[in-house]
């Protein structure tokens, strides 16, 4: 999905046991003193974490409960600008090169150890040391020091206008527990600062939160969160009507003008920064010509694709940024034109007939399968073969990492600065340019823009980027899909964000 394709991860289940999660319990928190109780929020999630180390993990499944768990230095508002979080305040050197961040006071993980500048340090170094998921993020950062429990020097080695959001986008970049990290637990045990807790976790079943009465940001409203883990969408959405939980993302979307209908329950509908995308292997024969690629891209039918995998919910795009965003560019060259796709197959000297294409799907995405049959459908005109694979996620994962594939479709999710949608996909060193793209100018657009603290003339280098790798076909873009979730009218403060992040700190539940 978090690479930064923050997308779910594996150990689905088909059913929900819907005992663990009765509407609005009690529970007790940490059985002492000053326990505190209240209602229990719960939430159904279209899939099973694949662990709970933010910074090893990069499964939006894991993101959704790890949101509440643990806290980055600055974290993205509504309108997705950083704001403080774990750091009150910040200064920028007049040279662009020294960021000093100062921390808040008296905040504690949730063993009751404090939080200090050395848990940044060691947390920024952790990624970047072991070379983890999001170590691309750090690439600037040439020194973190820390002149004392409260102060976090970040020294970087060229201007880095996205340093914020690459800090704070997601908690991908959460600060961690040492002591959590070193003995193993953080896989399934997590120790964060954030507003919620664990509880415990039984695997293929529930993801217990409990309320952090400490937080920095104030106690939670609910005394808890109780995730559990539903792909069937149709049995999510029964459970939502009949009140045996609470809030779900696990929504069909030909059910959503059904739900929208309902005056039972609250819908969010909220265009997102996600895409969904095909991407050629250019490490194999025929897919390294470009001729071959724009050929497909010329052959897709966009409007049918999202039509059958979003029902009208998604926008159709040609690149990578939505329409909404500042950083949007405006590309339309790929209109279907069966001729012009023939055209190019053959002046790369394809012969019709003579491509059997491996299309790389996932069983644990249902969109991916719908859509790779009507990518058949497309490309049968041109004399291309369809073959199409649907292993469940972690498979697929191996598969796209190994380079075992002609072409595969998937989504990056939670995307902020115009940085996150192309540097680490299209770069020649990008660490997740898994279609093996390589073009020199794309290459000089992305490290500039990586250091251009002009807003215009940044936007400029992306606007260019962006064109080039559609036109070379890095990537053939689909489109944007809309962020869909349910809730009962119960559950008050709850808000549908454009980056997906799910935050229950400010919910409440009335009776």
């Amino acid at each position: 999905m978090k690479s930064r394709t923050l997308l779910p991860g594996v150990a689905l289940i088909g059913a929900l046991t819907l005992s663990a999660c009765s509407t609005g319990s009690a529970v007790d928190l940490d059985g002492g003193d000053g326990a505190q109780s209240g209602a229990v929020l719960s939430a159904a999630i279209a899939g099973e974490p694949d662990q709970l180390d933010p910074h090893k993990t990069t499964a939006y499944f894991s993101f959704e409960v790890l949101e509440n768990v643990f806290d980055t230095l600055v974290q993205p508002d509504e309108n997705l600008e950083m704001q403080p979080a774990l750091a009150e305040s910040w200064e920028l050197s007049d040279d662009q090169l020294t960021w000093t961040f100062t921390l808040r006071e008296g905040v504690t993980f949730h063993d009751g150890s404090p939080f200090t500048s050395a848990d940044v340090a060691y947390s920024l170094n952790r990624i970047i040391d072991e070379e983890l998921a999001n170590a691309w993020r750090l690439s600037a950062i040439t020194d973190i020091s820390t002149p004392d429990d409260t102060t976090v020097v970040i020294t970087v080695g060229q201007p880095s206008p996205n340093l914020l959001s690459n800090l704070g986008g997601y908690k991908g970049m959460a600060i961690v527990e040492r002591d959590n990290v070193e003995s193993g637990d953080i896989t399934t045990k997590p120790v964060g600062t954030g507003p919620f807790s664990l509880a415990s976790y039984t695997q293929g079943d529930t993801i217990k939160l409990s309320a952090n009465a400490d937080y920095w940001d104030g106690a939670p409203k609910i005394g808890g969160v109780t995730f559990s883990f539903l792909s069937e969408g149709n049995t999510a959405v029964a459970a939502l009507k009949s009140g045996e939980i609470q809030w779900t993302d696990s929504i069909p979307t030909q059910q959503l003008a059904q739900l929208q209908d309902d005056a039972s329950l609250e819908v969010g509908l909220e265009p997102s920064t996600d895409y969904w995308y095909l991407a050629l292997n250019e490490k194999r024969k025929p897919y390294d010509d470009k001729r071959v690629r724009q050929a497909i891209a010329y052959a897709i039918d966009r409007d049918a694709i999202a039509q059958v995998t979003s029902y009208g919910t998604a926008a159709v795009n040609q690149l990578a940024i939505p329409t909404e965003s500042a950083w949007y560019t405006e590309f339309d060259e790929y209109s279907t034109d069966i001729a012009q796709a023939k055209q190019l197959l053959a002046d790369a000297g394809v012969a019709d007939g003579s491509l059997t294409l491996d299309l790389l799907a996932s069983s644990d995405y249902p969109e991916t399968v719908t859509a790779a049959q009507v990518i058949a459908d497309n490309l049968a005109p041109l004399g291309i073969k369809v073959s199409i694979r649907q292993p469940d996620f972690a498979t697929w994962l191996d598969e796209q990492n190994s380079g075992n594939f002609d072409m595969l479709m998937m989504a990056w999710l939670g995307n902020i600065d115009p940085d996150d949608f192309y540097y680490a996909q299209h770069h020649s060193s990008g660490a997740s340019n898994a279609q093996g793209f390589s073009n020199a100018r794309v290459d000089e657009l992305l490290d500039a823009g990586r250091t251009e603290t002009d807003t215009a003339a940044r936007k400029a280098l992306y606007d260019e980027a962006a064109t080039l790798i559609a036109e070379e076909a890095s990537y053939i873009y689909l489109y944007n899909p809309s962020v869909i979730q349910a809730w009962q009218p119960t559950v008050e403060g709850y808000a549908a964000r454009s980056d997906r992040a799910v935050r229950f700190k400010d919910v409440s539940i009335t009776e």
